[in-house]
């Protein structure tokens, strides 16, 4: 590992993110980006005229601490509308800076030096990052493909003493996968019996395409110790607002909000507004859109095939996973650097969220939250890969 200069022990080896190397590469070479999870059409019209209406009249100054009332009510409705859970909006929701933000504080407020956080691997990389920010010990239990199922002997034996909290993603980043409500439920009776808390990253919770979402703090003994993460940017196909949010127990809130207001302190007024229009769509927008979305990781998923890639199933979220070892390629990060090269295409090398580096090693993830005539021209460029070596 090549140490940066003054950069602190505990941030030593995470570099810029992939994202960002890769959403560079696109630009360079302007190559079609499959890499980065971020839409390429605007959300729902009305959420962004709701936006545009709130600023116009004014909201363009730092807004209350926990987020504006409307949106911290529209997150309290929507809880209780999809899910039956009931929160006060103006003691157990915080409004945050994107899900990433809502992730970071939670970790920063709740883990101290030495405490241990299970996390299921492969894992979205501000996890690591946010743990080890916060002095804590990442466990890594692995998600095996192609089914990614949850090995629960593996995860009743990470559980020891200074096991502090599990950090779930359901739906999952990268792999697509849904957690099954046995899993889910199993996690639950662990987080129970041994006193853990759990942060539950549910920023795909719209888009799920079979199975069920399941949310953590809605099974038995669950309501009080678990975060609630989600965001507007993947409901809404608003990323770049970075509008997220928390929802907990009051106390876990209040720990929470005091790491939360030192970082950003407060975000983005207006865009806050947009979202609390967004929250109360009618159902038809969230089953359109998620409609929507699975025609498009069909549509991907049949071309990646089509190409010579090995798919992986996708339950849920923007991403498909591939293996590249039909092409006779092992290596997922030289072949992401490549590809933009050989067929204009950029992806992500799944090894980048693994800790044991040699079971995602030859994988990649594809996005498909783009426009059917790009993914076909992705398709199209991609199906060109058979024969032209690195």
């Amino acid at each position: 590992m090549n140490r940066v200069p003054f950069l602190a022990e505990r941030l030593q080896g995470f570099g810029t993110t992939i994202f960002a190397e890769m959403s560079g590469l696109a630009l360079a070479t302007g190559a079609i980006n499959l890499g980065q999870g971020f839409p390429d059409t605007d959300g729902p019209a009305e959420v962004l005229e709701a936006a545009i209406a709130a600023m116009r009249s004014g909201a363009n100054q730092y807004p209350p601490g926990t987020g504006v009332p409307a949106l911290r009510r529209a997150i309290s409705d929507h809880q209780q509308r999809f899910y039956g859970l009931s929160f006060d909006p103006d003691t157990e929701v915080l409004v945050t800076a994107g899900a990433t933000e809502a992730i970071a504080a939670s970790l920063l407020s709740l883990v101290d030096p030495g405490d241990e956080v299970i996390v299921f691997e492969p894992m979205y990389d501000s996890y690591s990052a946010c743990i080890s920010m916060a002095g804590g010990v990442r466990v890594p239990v692995l998600l095996n493909a192609p089914d990614y199922a949850v090995d629960l002997t593996a995860l009743r034996h990470a559980v020891t003493p200074r096991t502090k909290a599990i950090l779930v993603n359901s739906p999952h980043n990268p792999t697509g996968k849904v957690f099954s409500r046995l899993e889910l439920s199993a996690i639950a009776e662990l987080a129970v019996k041994h006193d853990l808390l759990v942060i539950s990253d549910e920023v795909y919770e719209h888009l799920v395409f079979e199975g069920e979402h399941v949310p953590m703090a809605a099974l038995p003994g669950m309501r009080d110790r678990t975060v609630t993460i989600s965001s507007g940017g993947k409901s809404f196909s608003f990323t770049g607002w970075k509008v997220g949010w928390a929802c907990a127990s009051a106390a876990l809130v209040s720990a929470i909000r005091t790491a939360k207001q030192f970082l950003t302190y407060v975000n983005g007024s207006g865009f806050q507004e947009g979202i609390a229009v967004g929250l109360g769509l009618p159902d038809t927008y969230f089953m359109d859109f998620a409609a929507d979305m699975k025609s498009k990781r069909d549509r991907l998923s049949s071309g990646l095939a089509a190409a010579g890639f090995a798919v992986m199933p996708t339950s849920g979220t923007y991403f498909v996973t591939a293996d590249i070892t039909p092409f006779g390629e092992v290596d997922g990060y030289e072949f992401c650097r490549q590809l933009p090269h050989r067929c204009g295409v950029v992806a992500v090398p799944n090894v980048v969220f693994y800790d044991n580096k040699t079971v995602g090693q030859s994988l990649v993830r594809f996005a498909f939250c783009k426009r059917h005539a790009v993914i076909d021209e992705a398709c199209d460029r991609l199906a060109t890969l058979q024969g032209s070596g690195l």
